[in-house]
């Protein structure tokens, strides 16, 4: 389907039309005076704009929205410095799969000689150029004619398979050109992948039919597809037991009878890695968070099912790849399998390595066991959790049990730390529910003024901000290197009257125990913004990397 702008226009209005034709109904940014024409453009427009504080949040929180919906994020930026700042947050939208289209102008095209630095307000030499190792694809307009056409063809760019963050730079004289209309396309179509010899899926079938522990990984591939469901009753069938990554948690229902519970970097977890004579994998690309730096050995038989052949290789070669989309590929496997039994002995034997994991994690930490028992118990099943690259944000991600796909975001990805509170004011804006936003006091300073931009946009937003008095996680890696802690301990400011002067009711609380429950309930049914600081230093996790148990 197409659409076609108005007979006259400016290239400022080109992008907004381009935009509204392709349902976008958000965007965050932030003004400078070479995308000013934008704004203008936006003003009129059925497009909400968040004005954010800094460019790398206008990032988060596009990537915070389009992991809560699936939908295209897109931040809008200036010229310069203001694109350069986007670059960590469009990174880890790049390594988590995030669509995100990133639309900064550029300096006027007529001041620009390539190859040549003259001095022109906020010019860089190459500004596309710097987005290239961080995107999918980057592209600058020539003509003003081409910008609604580039702006579609970018955020279908965004949207296909595998997903990730688009570039388009615009030089600011364009903006303001006037033009005649341009064509720009609707929805995109859905990618088109060979069809899968049926040698390939005999083999696939044959190596699932005879394997005597099957075990299923899930990566986020599998979330986005949408695929849940069919790797639930694909589990049911062969009786498998089913990891998921930190990109996929949620994709089953906690209590599915097939559903691991736990990360695959707890020992008790990882022997059915170990046990498996046949892994079949969706939509993953097995990284080093996951594998331990692939410390874990390579499965017997590994059948791959991922839209790209080369990223389901790279890291452990497959003996099957099945190319395609996660749905429609399990959707021609399913009924070549014949149900096996065994469903209920698999079922009781997660039953006790759940009970086994909470134990070690009591054992472990009982303060971090309090924490996650009173985030199960409290949240409501529609909330959406923002966990920060934090300590508390580690046992999120490692051990909390999401409810739902899309109800949790964490960093894993590129692991940027000041992720989870721009994140989710994306997030609580996109209408899926309440989020809450789990962040260090280290983490959280990152991007504090966006306080302003909570209360401004009135967002429905709780941040659990977890003071343990700076970096916990280095101080850890420092105290076990046998070192002096030096660099890692902050001074902070005082969080409650932080908030206050922002507008927004904070209360703070010693641990994770029934007080910290109350706040935790009260904020979020408040729908507005609201802090919570919690007094508390965790341990870190089994999760994380100095404490991986195959190292040992």
């Amino acid at each position: 389907m197409t659409e076609t702008l108005p007979a006259t226009t400016t290239g400022a209005a080109q992008v907004v039309a381009a935009l509204e034709q392709l349902g976008v109904r958000l965007v965050f940014g932030l003004p400078g005076v070479h995308n000013l024409p934008i704004w203008k453009a936006l003003r009129d427009s059925g497009v909400r704009l968040v004005g954010v504080r800094h460019e790398q949040t206008a990032v988060y929180a596009a990537d915070g929205y389009a992991r809560a919906t699936g939908r295209l994020g897109v931040a809008l930026v200036t010229t310069g410095p203001g694109a350069a700042n986007t670059l960590g947050a469009t990174g880890e939208a790049m390594a988590s799969g995030t669509p995100v289209l990133v639309i900064a102008t550029d300096i006027p095209s007529g001041l620009r000689r390539d190859g040549v630095y003259r001095g022109v307000l906020h010019e860089t030499r190459d500004q596309e150029a710097m987005f290239v190792p961080v995107t999918k694809g980057a592209r600058t307009v020539r003509a003003a004619d081409e910008i609604a056409t580039a702006v579609s063809e970018c955020a279908a760019l965004a949207r296909e398979a595998q997903t990730g963050p688009v570039y388009l730079g615009i030089p600011t004289d364009l903006l303001s050109v006037g033009t005649s209309a341009s064509r720009t396309a609707g929805t995109p179509a859905p990618p088109v992948y060979p069809e899968l010899p049926a040698t390939l899926m005999a083999r696939a079938r044959d190596a699932l039919t005879g394997a005597a522990h099957p075990l299923i990984w899930a990566g986020g591939g599998a979330l986005r597809a949408g695929a849940g469901d069919l790797v639930g009753e694909l589990a049911l069938r062969l009786a498998a037991p089913v990891l998921t990554t930190y990109l996929a948690r949620g994709l089953l229902a906690p209590e599915h009878p097939c559903l691991v519970p736990g990360p695959v970097q707890a020992p008790e977890i990882g022997r059915l890695w170990d046990e498996a004579d046949v892994v079949l994998a969706i939509g993953s690309d097995f990284d080093g968070m996951m594998t331990q730096n692939w410390l874990m050995p390579a499965p017997p038989t590994l059948i791959a099912v991922n839209v790209d052949e080369a990223d389901a290789n790279k890291n452990y070669p497959a003996d099957v790849t099945l190319v395609g989309d996660a749905r429609a590929v399990l959707k021609r496997l399913l009924p070549a399998l014949v149900p096996r039994d065994g469903v209920d002995e698999l079922q009781g034997r997660l039953v006790a390595l759940a009970d086994h994991v909470r134990a070690a994690v009591v054992a472990d930490d009982e303060q971090a066991a309090q924490f996650l028992e009173v985030m199960r118990a409290t949240l409501p099943p529609e909330a959406i959790v923002l966990a920060d690259m934090c300590i508390p944000g580690y046992w999120l991600a490692g051990y909390h049990r999401v409810p739902a796909p899309r109800k949790l975001a964490y960093p894993m990805g590129w692991g940027t730390l000041g992720f989870a509170f721009p994140a989710a004011i994306g997030a609580a804006l996109a209408g899926a529910g309440p989020a809450v936003c789990v962040t260090g006091d280290g983490g959280f300073m990152f991007a504090c003024g966006e306080l302003a931009t909570a209360v401004e946009a009135s967002v429905p937003l709780t941040i659990v901000l977890v003071d343990d008095g700076g970096y916990g996680m280095l101080r850890f890696h420092q105290a076990r290197a046998g070192d002096e802690p030096f660099g890692v301990d902050l001074i902070r400011p005082d969080f409650i009257a932080l908030a206050a002067a922002f507008g927004v009711g904070a209360r703070s609380v010693d641990g994770f125990g029934p007080e910290y429950a109350d706040a935790l309930r009260e904020a979020i049914a408040a729908g507005e913004p609201r802090m919570i600081v919690v007094r508390a230093a965790l341990k870190p996790p089994p999760t994380t990397s100095p404490r991986w148990y195959r190292r040992g």
